[in-house]
């Protein structure tokens, strides 16, 4: 920004040199605390930062988890720990079931004590952070969400780890954000940036990892925050590997996925359908059962009497299964499980079905009263053993059909993670890369989508924004191109405009018959635009009986700006803000003669304007009856009023 007194002195020289089109408000400071921009390669290299922390955080923090995993329940410090082998049965018998009560005490006063946000899954407190906090994270949630969720699945909680990470990645970037100054729109791209490389950091998935952030963390998408997102979360996964290998997430049998290229193949395709469908009604059961869970706990008062109880009842569930069927199942992030069903070493579709319900009653019951980790991992599991339930299902019923339950199994797993966080794409291409099992990808894209589909008839939120939207916090469920900011200042602007002397007394306009609600007037002197004027009724009334000999020049306002009617609806927005001007007057020169007036553009003609260009998206249509989701009328209008003010610079809200 150049300095004000410069401003002001050319601002004033142009008013008395230039008829018309000199007419213009002083530029003061932008009525907020942003800093300076800084420049794309200075915020690339931040990312890359970024990217290079948060990969160390990943490995430190799945360091952590095998610590505390073999010093609870192995009785041994290493930290060498395969969440792919299921864990042996611990020496403590059933006092087992202490080792998670242990744990969520441990959790409860890191979380109480040092960081609330810490507490829960982690995604829905960065995407608060970053659409109502200015991407503002406090650094020390990175330490605690690390140490309480290594506490939580090391311990034997039903929670993931993705979630944890992707708070820590995107603490990370925000602290980066916070020393150094920048804008807060560059500091959401560092918590996205973190956000994208700590899930592809843990699982390997660079792709999947862009993709989260895009669908889920981003409120815009461009060269200018893609390029940050994609530098971190490719320099993350990197760092990944040379500590965890090249491998992906889950090995699987070759071509499991293949389908031959023949009609017949159709049937299989329909049932890959119902799959989704199902997984779309386990997704809603999840989101409700984990907050039907919350609201529970929620009645005993004592954090850490209600956080026991809670893992007193995973601790007695894990260890039935361990009784029962020969391991814990339900402990920790799950992937023991989920790597067997793959490799159809588990067998029995009721079987499979009673791990998928015990998983979603240990997951809500564990974040329910007070654990902290991630949703993700649960979700593949709940997927995985629903997808291969059903596949032993027909294969019951139908002997002979061409089912693969290990195929099920993992189309189930991307059909999970869709339905129940919303993000189709991630889930789709995050399955591919944790199995790099191409032929896998047709049938997972219609299981997400039939998947989602049902998922959103009966729960419209996701799992990750239900959360926020009970705090009253709406996120919106899709990025809208700001069609409006490309009309032309002729577009948006009122046509219906009063151009008059300023020595016009202000009684003579109080008795035009049949004025509207609000009169827009451009006050004029010598052939100048002198000021503008907004004339409503309680103006009416209180210059009418007060001076009725009063003029317009005297009630005329200055900070306005003179714009084109060819001139982008962008820049008109941008040069309001940066004015702070009320108005801005529309000008045309017809090239012989003087400018003059077209017409006026204030704040709610552009609310007018978002209103009408929001209205064509298909996602509008689908929200009409979404009741607080929606934002409609005034709300609507609200949203577009603080664009024009520039204190709403991401995506429209639809």
């Amino acid at each position: 920004m150049s300095d004000g007194t410069e401003d002001q002195k050319s601002d004033k020289a142009a008013r008395q040199a230039v008829p018309v089109a000199a007419g213009r408000a002083l530029p003061t400071s932008p009525p907020d605390d942003d800093a300076q921009p800084v420049g794309l390669y200075q915020l690339c290299f931040h990312a890359f930062l970024v990217g290079i922390v948060t990969g160390l955080g990943a490995v430190v923090f799945r360091g952590l988890i095998g610590a505390v995993h073999n010093a609870f329940f192995l009785g041994h410090l290493s930290f060498s720990y395969d969440a792919s082998r299921f864990t042996p049965a611990a020496p403590w018998g059933a006092w087992v079931i202490l080792v998670p009560v242990a744990g969520g005490l441990v959790v409860t006063w890191l979380v109480s004590t040092f960081a609330p946000e810490a507490k829960g899954h982690g995604v829905p407190e960065v995407m608060d952070a970053i659409y109502f906090r200015r991407g503002v994270i406090r650094p020390v949630v990175a330490v605690v969400k690390s140490l309480a969720s290594a506490f939580a699945i090391g311990t034997g909680a039903a929670v993931g780890r993705e979630g944890p990470i992707i708070q820590i990645g995107s603490a990370l970037g925000s602290t980066l954000g916070q020393a150094i100054p920048m804008a807060a729109g560059q500091r959401i791209t560092l918590v996205a940036a973190g956000a994208g490389a700590g899930i592809a950091a843990t699982f390997n998935t660079p792709i999947g990892g862009v993709l989260f952030a895009t669908e889920l963390m981003m409120p815009e998408i461009s060269v200018s925050t893609f390029l940050p997102v994609a530098l971190a979360t490719g320099t993350a996964t990197f760092v990944g590997r040379l500590f965890f290998g090249v491998e992906p997430a889950f090995l699987v049998p070759a071509q499991l996925g293949a389908l031959p290229n023949q009609p017949g193949s159709a049937l299989t395709m329909m049932l890959y359908a119902v799959l989704g469908a199902i997984t779309g009604v386990a997704a809603a059961l999840l989101i409700r059962a984990l907050h039907w869970a919350e609201d529970g706990f929620d009645r005993i008062r004592n954090r850490y009497g209600r956080h026991a109880l809670g893992m007193l009842l995973v601790g007695t569930l894990m260890y039935a299964l361990m009784r029962h069927a020969g391991h814990y199942y339900v402990e920790g992030v799950g992937y023991a499980t989920i790597q067997a069903t793959l490799y159809g070493q588990l067998q029995g579709g009721l079987f499979l079905l009673v791990l998928a319900l015990a998983k979603t009653l240990a997951t809500s019951v564990s974040l329910g009263s007070g654990s902290s980790g991630g949703v993700f991992s649960p979700s593949l599991f709940i997927g995985a053993t629903l997808g291969a339930a059903l596949a032993s299902a027909l294969q019951l019923i139908l002997p002979g059909i061409p089912v693969s339950a290990p195929a099920f199994a993992m189309v189930g797993m991307g059909a999970m993670v869709g339905g129940a966080t919303g993000a189709a794409m991630t889930a789709v291409a995050m399955i591919f890369e944790m199995t790099r099992d191409y032929d896998i990808v047709l049938p997972m894209i219609i299981a997400v989508a039939f998947s989602l589909g049902t998922r959103r008839l009966l729960s419209h939120e996701s799992i990750y924004t239900l959360k926020l939207a009970r705090r009253g916090h709406v996120i919106p469920n899709a990025l809208h191109a700001n069609m409006f900011l490309v009309q032309s200042a002729a577009q948006v602007m009122e046509t219906d405009v009063l151009v008059l002397d300023a020595d016009v007394p202000f009684r003579d306009l109080l008795r035009s018959p049949g004025d509207p609600a609000f009169r827009h007037v451009v006050v004029t002197r010598k052939g100048r635009i002198h000021g503008v004027l907004r004339i409503n009724t309680g103006l009416r009334r209180a210059v009418s009986s007060d001076d009725s000999s009063v003029t317009l020049g005297r009630l005329a306002q200055h900070n306005y700006i003179v714009v084109a009617e060819s001139d982008a609806a962008f820049d008109v927005i941008s040069r309001l803000r940066q004015q702070r001007a009320t108005m801005a007057v529309v000008v045309t020169n017809d090239q012989m003669g003087p400018l003059r007036v077209s017409g006026v553009i204030a704040k709610e003609h552009i609310a007018d304007a978002v209103a009408s260009s929001i209205g064509i998206f298909p996602a509008r249509a689908y929200n009409s009856t979404r009741g607080s989701q929606g934002i409609r009328g005034p709300a609507q209008r609200n949203v577009a009023e603080r664009a024009a003010s520039g204190e709403d610079r991401h995506e429209t809200e639809n």
